[in-house]
C-alpha cells in the first residue's frame, strides 16, 4: 500500500509544473494529506523533509490536521507539527 501511495505521489509530482502547489513536510515523521482533484480522491503521503509538487489545475486538499483546503495550483506550504503553513 505504502509503495502505491509514494507512486501516486510521484506520478503527481512529475505532472506539476510552474503553477502546481508545492509542499514541504518539515517534521520528523511522514504525513499523508488527502488530494481531490479532478474528482478523484488519493491519499498522498510526503516524507519527512521532502517537497512534493501537486494540484497543477487546483483541487480541495484535507491537511494532517484534519483542515480542509482549496488550492488553486500556485501555493506553497510547509507542514509543521503535523499542521499546514500555507504562504
Amino acid at each position: 500500500m505504502k509503495n502505491i501511495i509514494l507512486g501516486l505521489a510521484l506520478s503527481l509530482a512529475m505532472v506539476g509544473g510552474a503553477t502546481a502547489a508545492s509542499i514541504t513536510n518539515k517534521d520528523a515523521q511522514s504525513q499523508v494529506l488527502i488530494v481531490t482533484e479532478s474528482g478523484n480522491k488519493i491519499e498522498m503521503a510526503v516524507e519527512a523533509g521532502a517537497t512534493v509538487n501537486f494540484c497543477p489545475t487546483g483541487c480541495f486538499v484535507t491537511m494532517p490536521s484534519g483542515d480542509r483546503e482549496t488550492l488553486a495550483g500556485g501555493e506553497t506550504i510547509d507542514i509543521v507539527n503535523g499542521a499546514a503553513v500555507i504562504k
